[in-house]
């Protein structure tokens, strides 16, 4: 099984961690990704969706995953038997707490994928850094790729 990772960003973290998660899953010959460049329509169940998402201003999409999200939308595919897990990126300091990796969770859910293994929420108010995080995490959900 194939892993596709897609990410969104806005001040470049997401493709960062995207990197540290292809690392740990290479095993599985992943792909990245930015989620402006990704067509909806290329969304396969035969793959392992990783979505690595910031949030930006006040919990919203960052620019960055704004197409993707706006051609889910508009195209509003059959998602069944799609898998995918979520890396989301944001600060404790907000309310809005890493709302964008939820937003795109919602989306794809919505459309009958299912979400599995724990949904990361790195904390940019930590000490830990976001590449740390996000490979210690890759590595745990690295058994949910072939399942």
């Amino acid at each position: 099984m194939s892993v596709v990772i897609l990410y969104g960003t806005e001040t470049g973290t997401g493709e960062l961690v995207a990197d540290a998660i292809a690392d740990a899953l290479n095993q599985h010959d992943p792909s990245i990704y930015d989620m402006s460049e990704y067509a909806v329509e290329d969304l396969d169940p035969a793959d392992f969706l990783v979505i690595v998402c910031s949030t930006y201003g006040e919990g919203e999409l960052p620019t960055g995953a704004e197409p993707f999200a706006e051609e889910l939308e508009s195209v509003n595919p059959d998602l069944s038997g799609l898998r995918f897990a979520v890396f989301g990126l944001g600060d404790s300091i907000y309310d809005t707490f890493n709302r964008g990796g939820e937003i795109v969770a919602e989306m794809l859910t919505k459309r009958g994928a299912v979400q599995v293994g724990e949904h990361a929420r790195h904390d940019n108010s930590s000490s830990i850094k976001p590449a740390k995080q996000a490979e210690e995490w890759a590595e745990g959900i690295a058994e949910l790729v072939e399942g």
